[in-house]
């Protein structure tokens, strides 16, 4: 391994190989120009289209939806080029400019959706369902359908159209307006005697620290920073649920959870199936809690204490180090999956040097029209980075499988679409800790397993009981910023199940996570506690089947964007979400690990 106090240099993801150049890339601007282009040619094409669908008119429509298909790769990865440079470098003012451009044509996308949703509910179903069954569309067919189904849920069409257009100016700018604010706070970190400047997402490496003192000062700057730009996230994250909810209203959607069920293709029933196993996974929880109090030996559990390493938490990987073992551990369940995780290291997809200005965060995107995928990370050597770098290479392997399918086939709802990055996770810290005999490394695995556990079942919790409370007052008027951070301790105290102190909750956390201000993606916090114990329920299945497995993994990653969440996991694993059983199955693999933590925690005392 390499040393403690350092590893080498990570590396930069290539970007030129898409277009070169950056911001002033000339291939890039020519490609958002013919993105324009036909833009307005499809908006007028969609004008001279016969009104009804029948034998005659048939063909001309499919051609249309396949046109809309392919102008949507090339809009995705024109967002997903400007997302990556904004990300890599916050500073880049010409990028952000583009973002705002890329904002345009999406309102103008959104326009000709509202189109084909207005045409899609005026046709005789008798009509519809030969299109969509036919050759040509068989693969979108559950994507049109449900185009169609939510499309009788909503305004008339110039309503919509106008809704979109409105909320490039509004809606949308308050999403970069908080970015820009994000990406610009700087705090003085000292460390080791030194002092220096560190952006958000530096920061956030310091909250994984072994040292107590290191975690609280990070926690401390982050508050602080956030303190100073408080006010104006609560006017950001007040006038976008405003938006939201005006627009529910005229849509005659009762709940702002409509939306997002909608878009994660998911049950009410299945959603509180889930929430009501994890609830049971509380005793344990505590436990967990309560044996790490003693090995850190801290009387108070704190926010900041949340992410605190133990047992080999000191050792330090290289970049490349961490790309061997994940390949590895990866090449024993399925060869097909570690051969692309190769490709894409050694292709440089990844940027993962630890340097200030870039973004904070990690996320993978793709570039469909290329058929690549990015992963942006900042590798700081640990356990926790690797496997950060692990799940976001799920993510792009989950992309590469669907490369090939059309647009409208290939999209995978919140809900799943965690499920390879997941899996990678379980994958690679279970491998780890089977492979070790030294005390200290599996306490370091078990930690890892049930740190992300008490995360997904408190932290993410905490943070959709927020939503739904602030939504709730946010329906009667404008919430205080004073009351933001209030309904921020009410949720934590709920969802903490107790284990936090009395002084050691993050009343900021409502500004500080951007999560919160993601306007394409509403209440984007239960798909992740949903997609880790999705996740986990293919994990026991793939252990108790062995690499035989691989092949029925490969067919629901490939398969995700062609149902419900519900009928994707009938399809592929016969089992009912919206029963308990499944998710309870789920949070009880992951808590069998408590006992054997708390055993190694009592040896270590």
């Amino acid at each position: 391994m390499g040393s403690s106090d350092s590893i080498p240099k990570s590396p930069t993801w290539d970007l030129d190989s898409v277009f070169p150049g950056g911001s002033d890339s000339v291939e890039y601007a020519e490609f958002r120009n013919q993105i324009k282009n036909d833009l307005n040619s499809a908006v007028e094409q969609f004008k001279n289209l016969p009104e009804k669908l029948d034998d005659s008119s048939r063909p001309a429509w499919i051609g249309y939806i396949n046109k809309l298909q392919e102008l949507s790769d090339r809009l995705s990865q024109a967002h997903a080029f400007v997302e990556c440079l904004v990300s890599a470098d916050v500073n880049d003012t010409k990028a952000r400019q583009i973002f705002g451009e890329i904002d345009v044509f999406n309102s103008e996308f959104e326009k000709i959706k509202v189109l084909m949703e207005s045409f899609a509910k005026n046709q005789p179903d008798d009509q519809w369902e030969k299109l969509v069954t036919g050759d040509e569309l068989k693969d979108c067919r559950f994507y049109l359908n449900e185009m169609r189904r939510i499309a009788a849920m909503k305004m008339e069409p110039e309503f919509e159209a106008l809704a979109a257009e409105l909320a490039v100016n509004g809606y949308h700018a308050w999403n970069r307006l908080y970015d820009k604010m994000y990406g610009d706070l700087r705090v003085e970190f000292t460390e080791n005697g030194k002092t220096e400047k560190l952006s958000v997402g530096q920061l956030a490496n310091k909250m994984i620290s072994p040292d107590r003192d290191i975690r609280k000062q990070a926690f401390e700057k982050l508050e602080g920073a956030w303190e100073t730009r408080a006010t104006e996230a609560s006017m950001a994250l007040n006038y976008q649920a405003g938006f939201r909810l005006s627009l529910y209203e005229r849509r005659k959607w009762d709940s702002p959870l409509t939306e997002p069920l909608l878009m994660s293709r998911t049950k009410k029933e299945t959603l509180d199936a889930m929430w009501s196993a994890v609830a049971k996974a509380e005793p344990k929880i505590k436990q967990y809690i309560d044996a790490k109090k003693k090995l850190l030996g801290i009387k108070n559990y704190r926010w900041y204490d949340q992410s605190a390493p133990v047992g080999a938490s000191g050792k330090k990987y290289s970049f490349e180090e961490a790309s061997d073992l994940i390949v590895g551990n990866i090449a024993a369940f399925n060869k097909d999956q570690a051969d692309f995780t190769r490709m894409a290291l050694d292709k440089r997809w990844v940027e993962a040097e630890d340097r200030s200005g870039k973004g904070g965060g990690a996320f993978c995107t793709s570039f469909r029209a290329a058929k690549q995928s990015r992963v942006m990370m900042t590798f700081s050597g640990t356990f926790d980075s690797l496997s950060t770098l692990a799940h976001e290479l799920g993510h792009a392997y989950h992309q590469w499988l669907r490369r090939d399918m059309p647009y409208f086939a290939a999209g995978s709802p919140m809900t799943l679409s965690e499920t390879a990055s997941i899996f990678n996770e379980f994958l690679i810290t279970d491998s780890e800790l089977n492979k070790t005999d030294n005390p200290d490394e599996k306490l370091m695995f078990l930690d890892m397993n049930l740190q992300n556990a008490a995360n997904l079942f408190c932290n993410l919790h905490s943070r959709f009981i927020f939503d739904n409370a602030f939504y709730a007052e946010r329906k009667k008027g404008l919430v205080s910023r004073e009351r933001l951070d209030e309904l921020m301790i009410e949720a934590q105290k709920k969802a903490f199940m107790g284990t936090l102190a009395d002084d050691g909750y993050h009343p900021l956390f409502w500004a500080s996570k951007l999560h919160f201000f993601l306007t394409d993606v509403p209440f984007y916090n239960y798909p992740y506690t949903f997609g880790y114990l999705f996740a986990g329920g293919v994990y026991n299945r793939a252990k108790e089947e062995g690499p035989s497995f691989a092949d029925k993994y490969i067919k629901l990653l490939s398969g995700t964007g062609r149902g419900t969440s519900e009928q994707i996991a009938m399809e592929h694993m016969g089992v009912d979400l919206t029963e308990e059983d499944f998710w309870l199955e789920s949070v009880n693999r992951v808590m069998s690990d408590v006992e054997p933590f708390v055993k190694l925690v009592g040896d270590a005392k």
